[in-house]
């Protein structure tokens, strides 16, 4: 785990600046700078151009962590890694074609509700090409152990290009509409960069061969990128058809209490970076003990620290919203408990998708993400119309507890591995009890002096408990390091 723990650290703390940048952009300034429609128009588009982004990619940024570890030569690599950005203009140029010939149907289609969509529809498709770029050369640089610099420039660089554009509309050197269009060209920047960074790292030398497992290849892509679609459509079908059936200004409110939510998941996103490739190369090399192990102390580690963030921004909530001082978003402190709860169930799976994504089995998992996609869509429909945008965030809970017990079901039917010990069963019941024993808890009318008070309390107490019962070998010795100095 020495190199896991490493750049799952960098990472951690990259990620946390991003959110802590991310944060002030979203609680803040989105909400007292842009008018809430825009606010809603700019989340509507991102999400939907992260359905497409495996489509118009052909799900290439997995092919390279599942397949370049099992190629032996510099040459089977080069032509490779470059048939991966090759291979995804079979699909963009046609689809651009035919999205020239059916635009004002498609943008009339999606503006029935909200007719501001209807100016902006075509810069999801490009929004996507540049979402989707990144992703595949990020995972050149991933499968080359080198994670840090990619992730920065994926969770700092665009937010901090995003406050000074915030900043931007709030000096009125930008309109809310040329806001929306400069925030599609940071993307398109960031693209540039990664890919510059990628040929930084590894230059693979131009060689048009086609790779002997090309069948392989597009067997495994295509699964990968219905699956990708479906893994993308539970993730951002909420602020899809929100605004199919709420006015426009529900999908800022919605977005606020997802983002507050999302810190929860900041550790998996954090160690996915590293551990990914890593079980790619152990299930490449059939190495299961070693899988296993990574396994079961991803699952614990991430759910000690998730579950001290899943408990700090819950019992903290209401202090929040009295900070972010806008009424009308406080529609989504629900929303914060239903998908910081679904963020825990997610971190409990540990590498569970990575090594169904990366075995022999990789099929059942284009399966399974298209039965959730189907379920999320259903409920989805059902809940928004009878309890708004906190039927999104239930949806999207029933659906993620239901399919992580079916993909932790099949792959220990599989591979008789499973990420539980009684060391969760315990680390559960802390979350819950102090949970429940801090829930009614007020220190003070200041919110900032009760977010502190409550905050410092609940950490030593929650990592006290973890450290007395020792839940964790890699964090026991964490904490025994810097205790020590």
């Amino acid at each position: 785990m020495g190199v896991v723990l490493k750049q799952s650290f960098l990472n951690t703390l990259i990620l946390f600046l991003g959110f802590f940048i991310g944060g002030i952009n979203v609680l803040f300034l989105y909400t007292h700078f842009l008018h809430e429609d825009y606010f809603g128009l700019i989340t509507f588009l991102l999400s939907t151009a992260n359905i497409l982004l495996p489509l118009l990619v052909f799900g290439m940024q997995h092919t390279v962590v599942k397949f370049y570890s099992s190629y032996k030569t510099k040459s089977e690599k080069d032509s490779f890694l470059l048939s991966t950005a090759i291979i995804p203009l079979i699909v963009i140029i046609p689809l651009a074609i035919i999205g020239v010939f059916t635009y004002e149907q498609i943008s009339a289609w999606l503006s029935r509700e909200n007719i501001l969509i209807e100016k902006y529809t075509w810069l999801i498709f490009f929004v996507a090409i540049f979402m989707g770029y990144f992703e595949v050369f990020y995972a050149w640089t991933k499968v080359q152990f080198q994670s840090v610099f990619g992730n920065f420039v994926k969770e700092v660089f665009a937010r901090i290009c995003v406050t000074f554009l915030l900043i931007a509309v709030y000096l009125k050197w930008l309109t809310n509409e040329e806001f929306i269009y400069a925030v599609v060209l940071v993307y398109a920047l960031r693209t540039i960069i990664m890919k510059l960074y990628a040929f930084y790292v590894y230059m693979p030398k131009i060689a048009f061969k086609i790779p002997s497992n090309i069948k392989e290849i597009i067997s495994f892509s295509f699964y990968i990128i219905i699956a990708g679609s479906a893994g993308g459509i539970l993730l951002e079908i909420d602020k899809f058809m929100i605004p199919q059936m709420e006015q426009i200004a529900q999908v800022a409110y919605y977005s606020v209490g997802v983002y507050i939510a999302s810190v929860v998941g900041i550790p998996n996103r954090a160690m996915q970076q590293i551990t990914t490739p890593i079980t790619a190369k152990d299930m490449n090399e059939n190495n299961i003990g070693e899988v296993e192990k990574l396994y079961k102390q991803s699952s614990i580690n991430l759910l000690i620290v998730g579950g001290l963030f899943f408990l700090l921004i819950n019992l903290n909530i209401s202090e929040l919203y009295a900070i972010i001082n806008k009424a009308q978003f406080t529609q989504g402190v629900l929303v914060v408990l239903i998908i910081s709860a679904a963020k825990l169930m997610e971190l409990a799976m540990g590498t569970g998708n990575a090594i169904l994504v990366n075995s022999k089995y990789y099929k059942i998992f284009f399966y399974v993400s298209i039965a959730m996609a189907v379920s999320v869509i259903l409920l989805n429909h059902w809940l928004i119309k009878f309890i708004g945008i906190n039927g999104a965030a239930l949806a999207t809970l029933i659906v993620v507890f239901a399919f992580s017990i079916v993909k932790i079901v099949y792959v220990n039917s599989k591979l008789k591995i499973q990420p539980f010990t009684i060391e969760t069963l315990k680390l559960i019941g802390i979350i819950g009890l102090l949970y429940l024993a801090f829930n009614f808890l007020d220190f003070t009318t200041n919110p900032y002096i009760s977010i502190i008070v409550k905050s410092v309390l609940l950490i030593v107490i929650y990592l006290f408990l973890v450290k007395s019962l020792k839940l964790s070998e890699d964090l026991g010795i964490l904490f025994s390091k810097y205790l020590k100095k």
